[in-house]
C-alpha cells in the first residue's frame, strides 16, 4: 500500500470517527477525551523506548498505553495513532521507532502503520479546522513557515506534520512543503519570540485581533506574545506571568509565560492600539497525561 491509498482510507475513517465521537471538526481536537469516548481503556506511564501500544479486543483490549514522558504534542499524535489502530480494526500494535521525520515515504512502514499514521493526521487536523485557523492567521494563504507553525499551535500538532498535511489538503505545493519541512521549529519559535532562546519543549502562541474568543491550549513554559503598538495585557490571571526573558524588539509586544499554577482555564484580556476592542481568549492547560484515563483532564 502506498501513502496515497493510506491517506484516502484514513481520511474517510477519521471523518466518520469525528461524527461518531461527537468531535467538532472546526477546532482543536481533544484526542485524549476521544480515546475515552471511543470506549478504550487509556493508560500512560514512562516508557523509554516506546511511543505507545494499542491492545486489540483479541488481546484483552481495546486499550491504549501512552508514553508519559512524551511532550504534549507528541503524546497527542501518539494517542491519535493508537486510536487509528482501533478505529481501523487493526491487530495489537507496538509503536516504537516510527518517526515520520526519519522514515516518511521510504516504503518501510507496514500497511497498518501507514493507515494509523495517516489517520492521526486527518483526525487531529480536519479540513474545517485547518481552514478556520489559516483564515485567522493569514487570510487563508500560508505564505511563510511561521504561518504553519502558528497553525500547528492552534491544532496541537507538530510543525513537520502540519506541513505534510497541508500538502495532503492541497493547501501547500510539494516544492514549498519540502523547503519548509527543512526549517527547524526551534528557529521558528525563536523568530516569533523576538530572537529569544526557548526551552526545547516551550511553544510560542501569537495573539492577534483575530484571536478574540479563541482557546489557547498551552503547557507550562509556553509563551504568549501579543504584537502591536500599545500591546498590553489588561490583567494576568493566576497561572500566567509576565515573561521577563522577552528580548527587546523593534515591534512593540507584550509577552506572558504559562506557569505550573495554571490548573483551570484562565481568561486573558489583551489590548493594542490598532484593535477595535480588547481581545479576550481562554488559556487552557494541556499537559502530557499520566496514570489511568479516569484521572486525565478532559
Amino acid at each position: 500500500m502506498n501513502w496515497g491509498v493510506a491517506h484516502r482510507i484514513a481520511g474517510i475513517a477519521a471523518a466518520q470517527a469525528h461524527r461518531d465521537l461527537g468531535i467538532d471538526r472546526n477546532s482543536y481536537v481533544p484526542v485524549h477525551q476521544a480515546v475515552k469516548t471511543a470506549g478504550l481503556v487509556g493508560m500512560a506511564q514512562p516508557m523509554p523506548r516506546l511511543f505507545g501500544v494499542y491492545f486489540s479486543p483479541a488481546d484483552n483490549g481495546p486499550a491504549v498505553l501512552l508514553n508519559a514522558n512524551l511532550n504534549i504534542v507528541t503524546q497527542r499524535h501518539t494517542a491519535a495513532h493508537e486510536l487509528g489502530h482501533h478505529i481501523l480494526h487493526h491487530r495489537t500494535a507496538v509503536d516504537d521507532d516510527l518517526s515520520p521525520a526519519l522514515r516518511w515515504g521510504n516504503g518501510s512502514w507496514p500497511d497498518e502503520e501507514k493507515t494509523a499514521e495517516a489517520f492521526a493526521a486527518w483526525f487531529l487536523m480536519p479540513r474545517p479546522a485547518v481552514l478556520a485557523g489559516l483564515d485567522r492567521i493569514c487570510q487563508g494563504q500560508p505564505a511563510s513557515p511561521e504561518h504553519v507553525y502558528r497553525l500547528a499551535r492552534e491544532l496541537g500538532t507538530s510543525y513537520a506534520g502540519t506541513v505534510r498535511h497541508l500538502q495532503n489538503l492541497r493547501l501547500l505545493n510539494a516544492d514549498r512543503a519540502r523547503q519548509w519541512a527543512k526549517i527547524s521549529p526551534a528557529a521558528l519559535r525563536s523568530s516569533l519570540a523576538g530572537g529569544a532562546a526557548l526551552p526545547a519543549d516551550a511553544q510560542v502562541h501569537v495573539v492577534t485581533a483575530a484571536s478574540h474568543l479563541q482557546r489557547v491550549h498551552a503547557d507550562a513554559g509556553d509563551v504568549l506574545i501579543a504584537r502591536g503598538a500599545g500591546a498590553a495585557f489588561v490583567s494576568l490571571p493566576k497561572g500566567l506571568a509576565r515573561w521577563t526573558d522577552a528580548p527587546p524588539t523593534a515591534e512593540p509586544a507584550a509577552a506572558a509565560v504559562v506557569t505550573d499554577e495554571l490548573s483551570e482555564p484562565a481568561v486573558l484580556d489583551v489590548s493594542a492600539a490598532g484593535w477595535k476592542e480588547p481581545v479576550q481568549l481562554t488559556v487552557v492547560r494541556d499537559a502530557p497525561r499520566a496514570g489511568v484515563h479516569d484521572v486525565w483532564p478532559d
